[in-house]
């Protein structure tokens, strides 16, 4: 290899050094690596406070009254056991005190005789689903046995053809529940990881502009090497943040009983960072070419104004598009960073659709970036005021 081969090859991976001086100047900001480790802290800590209450039994207090109501009130406790649930009986004289401690909030529900179709529940404002589902079993299920032995015949022979199964058409379908708080954590997730990265680009260019700096750097290196370098080096920092966050939320809902449907989650959120990954080049170089148009600090609220509007616009429709438009806005790139994940979480995308939506981002991520480098070659060298993109486009290299 010739003299000037070698110094071509040298040229060309001048971008490395770049890449590791963002990632190590990073790593070193005590604000970044404290506000890492409370993220990581606040989702293991909010998972694990979510499952605790989840988890707790729920209690229930029910004054009785007349004989055999606290046999209907252990077997609703026998039934209610797999649920968590528990009543509690407070035995009262006389149906008149049971409906005196419901109207003072003293108990729950009261549960009284009520001759002779079997028994009656009271409440004071509404009606107290766990009561009105386990003891009203209960009480039938009694009810049953009483009839079957006064007709000679076995529980079983009476209950002959009850039986009710249940048959789940989308079994790998996980709770509607979790499937919103999963495409909510995907959005603020992305809305996050742009803005602190994406601000840091964009101040780190400004900063050398105004000071200078950067006249050196392009004595040394091709403008095109110190872009490369900043967005790879970012670009390697919100990957390795991403799947630290990623992995605390999948370990916390292992933790929490969640267990059955970690692996359609954790699939999404694979996908999550795949398209995250990709998305975040281009928005990486919009974000230098922000930098890049602004001459001091004041102007870059200016310059970066329509790219956090957008950043804003795929935030609230990764939390709020729904039907025909969240199919669309997944195969949006940028916006597919969430929608086409959150689809998945929830299982209304096919396997071969991020596929696509993940090519379509490919494809606009080289336009952007492509552009994105011409912006910002031929405005980072100015420094008479801030221009506009089309300012920029219309100087000579």
């Amino acid at each position: 290899m010739s003299g000037s081969e070698q110094a071509r090859a040298a040229t060309g991976n001048v971008w490395r050094i770049v890449a590791a001086r963002e990632i190590v100047v990073k790593l070193r900001d005590r604000n970044f690596v404290i506000s890492t480790v409370v993220t990581i802290v606040a989702i293991i800590a909010s998972l694990a406070v979510s499952g605790f209450l989840s988890s707790r039994p729920d209690k229930v207090d029910v004054a009785i009254t007349g004989s055999d109501t606290s046999v209907v009130l252990d077997t609703a406790n026998s039934l209610a056991a797999s649920e968590d649930t528990t009543f509690t009986a407070r035995p009262v004289t006389d149906r008149a005190e049971v409906e005196r401690l419901v109207r003072e909030d003293e108990v729950d529900v009261g549960l009284v005789p009520a001759e002779p179709t079997g028994w009656q529940l009271i409440g004071k404002t509404a009606e107290d689903d766990q009561a009105t589902t386990y003891i009203t079993a209960a009480a039938q299920q009694l009810a049953l046995q009483r009839n079957a032995a006064a007709a000679g015949v076995s529980l079983e022979e009476l209950s002959q053809g009850a039986t009710v199964t249940y048959d789940l058409l989308d079994k790998g379908s996980i709770d509607p529940g979790l499937a919103k708080m999963v495409a909510f954590v995907f959005a603020f997730l992305f809305y996050l990881a742009s803005i602190l990265f994406g601000m840091s680009i964009a101040q780190s260019v400004v900063e050398e502009k105004q000071n200078r700096i950067v006249e050196i750097l392009a004595s040394a290196m091709p403008l095109r090497q110190l872009l490369i370098g900043k967005v790879a080096g970012n670009a390697a920092l919100a990957f390795g943040q991403l799947v630290l966050f990623v992995g605390a939320g999948l370990a916390g809902l292992a933790v929490t009983g969640k267990g059955a449907q970690l692996g359609q989650v954790a699939g999404a959120a694979g996908w999550f960072i795949v398209f995250f990954l990709v998305g975040f080049l281009a928005l990486a170089s919009l974000w230098a070419v922000a930098g890049s148009l602004a001459t001091r600090s004041e102007d870059l609220q200016s310059t970066a104004t329509p790219l956090s509007m957008l950043i804003m616009i795929v935030l609230f429709a990764g939390i709020f598009l729904t039907g025909t438009a969240r199919v669309i806005a997944s195969y949006v790139p940028i916006m597919s960073i969430v929608a086409m994940p959150g689809r998945l979480a929830d299982g209304t995308a096919a396997w071969w659709e991020p596929f696509i939506a993940l090519a379509l981002m490919a494809v606009a991520t080289y336009g952007i970036v492509v552009v994105a480098e011409k912006i910002y070659r031929r405005s980072l060298m100015q420094t008479q005021g801030r221009l506009t993109m089309r300012q920029a486009l219309a100087l000579e290299d």
